[in-house]
């Protein structure tokens, strides 16, 4: 026992270890193994000895063989179908029909759903003129499977190459029961027109575009009446199409036939008629073929106006259809509402203006209603202008201002242009009344202004005065109204008001444009020859400010006021200035001012003096912060050396003995 136990174990194959289990990096499956085969050509086997049959019983042992093979493959799987059919042609092909037929009725035991299988076998009985047989095998075949179009086909031409057309017509009446798809209605019609059978074709078209109303079916109806000339039938489908489709399925394809038939039948205004109602109804997107079809019919056949009023239609439709994706879409209405004031009715374009002005921003913020409020001022110049009808026009201003929220926002343009629009109708009264109410509600700078400019149009000056006030006491801030409020009493000959208003400006805390007021008061006073007032109020403007501009036009001031004095006070007020002045650049516009009047007026001496003041231009640094604090370096710039600031400084004083040095020694070295 031992023995045989040491046997057996000597016969156990010794079994590596696999040391690494881990998969391999490239993937080898079984298909690229066969497929690799299959280009190395691993697998290819010799082609069989061709046999060659010289007796009957070779024959016999031959088909043997064959039928056992068949046999054997439809044993091994019998619901592979292509065998069974391989099975019988082979039969058949050995003209052994009989055994054909048994074959291909096993199959359909197995597999009566099969369209290859009915399809072969029929058409092996047709190919042996076996016609009852056929019938036969498509008769079951359409018992079995109704659905299948195919079956059909073959069984209505096999009884239509037989001439058998009644009962191919009888094939295609069982066929419609079934509703079968277009196809089949198509060729059910053209086996009617073949045979001449015309009233018998218009009656299955009547019957199919039932079944299949799609456009397409209703005009290739409408031409087949238009082919055989029936054009009144074609003319009676196009009609009951549009009457079947109605507004609610319209479809440009429908429209353009019928056009398109009437054209050919010279029937133009028919044409026109068909294309305008059709583009009506139509939306842009869905018509435009239709428009361009409408387009090139009126070249062809219209006259001018006919394109316009095409083009007129295209746009507008253009125009409805962006009103209709955004009614807020502002401009669109501008375009579409120019439109219509230059070729409708003054019905229809009211119609459009109050379709535009019900869209009100739904934000109540100014900037959203910039655009729309123009839609009512284009309203009211359109009713004023173009339909002559003022008290429509009035009710366009009025809804307008009734609609603003004048507790936010208002738009002075809106009250002005209802003003001046009473003014022109003469109705003051309500003018008057329009512009108080502005005032009133919503005070506005520019409300002031274009009520006080009606009221001098008129000459009503104490209005003016009276708006003035109210208008100052709303905005004090405002020199150009202090101004106007002036000028208007110079103008009136009141100067001692004049000047009352200029010294109640003057003594406001807060201006807008100070020197613009200053300046108008110091002129009001130089006009009036009031030279001891006009000195004072250069005095006190240089109490407010030291701008050189007030130094320069006092000394012209005092120039002006006589000859020899003026030239002598002019001299002192530049001498004074340059005293005052500190900042670098505004003295040095002082000074080249002086020289210059030096030059006109001075002497020599006079003019050198102000040289000797005039500064040295130099090159200095100073030191750069960055944002945060840091320094940032040195930068280089140019300043002004005056020479009464040096003299007055030791180290600049002696720095520019310094230079003086260097530069004799400079001009002895050069002259050495």
């Amino acid at each position: 026992m031992a023995s045989s136990t040491a046997a057996g174990k000597q016969r156990i194959p010794k079994v590596a270890k696999v040391k690494n289990k881990a998969p391999a990096e490239v993937q080898l499956t079984a298909e690229q193994l066969l497929r690799e085969a299959k280009e190395r050509e691993l697998e290819l086997l010799p082609p069989p000895p061709q046999q060659k049959i010289t007796d009957e019983e070779e024959l016999n042992d031959y088909k043997l063989g064959k039928r056992k093979t068949f046999e054997d493959n439809i044993r091994k799987n019998r619901t592979v179908i292509s065998t069974w059919i391989k099975y019988a042609q082979w039969e058949e092909s050995l003209k052994e029909i009989p055994r054909a037929r048994s074959i291909y009725e096993r199959a359909l035991d197995v597999d009566c759903g099969s369209i290859p299988l009915w399809l072969r076998y029929g058409e092996m009985e047709m190919k042996n003129r076996q016609v009852n047989h056929a019938r036969n095998i498509w008769e079951r075949a359409l018992t079995t499977l109704p659905r299948v179009s195919e079956f059909w086909h073959r069984y209505t031409s096999m009884e239509e190459m037989l001439g058998n057309v009644a009962g191919a017509r009888q094939v295609f009446e069982r066929w419609m029961e079934w509703r079968p798809e277009e196809q089949a209605w198509h060729s059910y019609i053209s086996f009617e027109l073949r045979h001449k059978e015309v009233e018998r074709a218009r009656t299955l078209y009547e019957r199919f575009v039932l079944v299949h109303p799609a456009v397409k079916n209703w005009v290739k109806y409408a031409r087949f009446e238009e082919r055989h000339a029936y054009f009144a039938h074609a003319r009676q489908v196009y009609e009951r199409a549009v009457e079947f489709f109605g507004e609610e399925h319209m479809d440009a394809h429908l429209y353009a036939a019928f056009a398109k038939f009437e054209e050919n039948r010279k029937e133009l205004e028919r044409v026109r008629v068909i294309y305008k109602y059709a583009l009506g109804r139509i939306s842009k997107q869905g018509a435009q073929e239709l428009w361009k079809n409408y387009t090139v019919f009126e070249k062809k056949f219209g006259d001018r106006r006919a394109v316009e009023d095409i083009i007129v239609s295209k746009r507008r439709c253009q125009y409805e259809e962006e009103v209709k994706a955004n009614p807020y879409n502002y401009d669109a209405w501008f375009d579409y509402l120019r439109l219509e004031e230059s070729e409708a009715e003054a019905d229809t374009v009211r119609e459009v203006y109050e379709r535009a002005i019900a869209n009100v921003p739904p934000i109540q913020e100014k900037r959203h209603w910039k655009r729309y409020i123009y839609l009512w001022i284009n309203y009211a110049f359109y009713e004023e202008l173009e339909a002559k009808d003022p008290e429509r026009t009035r009710q366009v201003y009025q809804a307008s201002l009734a609609l603003i929220p004048h507790k936010k926002f208002t738009f002075a343009k809106m009250w002005l242009y209802y003003a001046q629009f009473e003014i022109r109708h003469k109705n003051l009264p309500l003018a008057r009344r329009a512009l108080g109410t502005s005032i009133g509600k919503c005070p506005k700078n520019k409300l002031f202004k274009g009520y006080i400019e009606l009221e001098l149009q008129l000459r009503e000056f104490d209005r003016c005065r009276k708006l003035y006030e109210k208008f100052l006491e709303f905005g004090p801030e405002s020199c150009t109204s202090w101004i106007k409020f002036a000028e208007l009493e110079t103008i009136l000959g009141d100067i001692d008001r004049a000047r009352a208003i200029y010294e109640l400006a003057i003594s406001q805390p807060s201006l807008d444009m100070p020197e613009v007021l200053w300046t108008s008061y110091i002129r009001f006073e130089t006009e009036q020859e009031e030279t001891e007032r006009t000195r004072n109020l250069y005095r006190q403007l240089l109490q407010r400010t030291q701008d050189v501009k007030v130094w320069i036009s006092l000394a012209r001031f005092e120039l002006s006021s006589g000859k020899e004095a003026g030239v002598t006070k002019c001299r002192q007020i530049y001498q004074e200035a340059n005293r005052t002045m500190i900042n670098q650049e505004e003295r040095l516009l002082l000074l080249e001012s002086w020289r210059g009047f030096e030059d006109e007026f001075g002497t020599v001496s006079d003019k050198e003096r102000v040289d000797k003041l005039m500064p040295e231009k130099v090159r200095k640094r100073r030191k750069v912060q960055a944002q945060d604090g840091s320094d940032a370096g040195w930068e280089e710039y140019y300043g002004y050396t005056f020479p009464e600031d040096a003299a007055n400084q030791p180290n600049l004083k002696f720095l520019a003995m310094a230079k003086l040095w260097k530069k004799r020694q400079q001009e002895k070295e050069a002259a050495q």
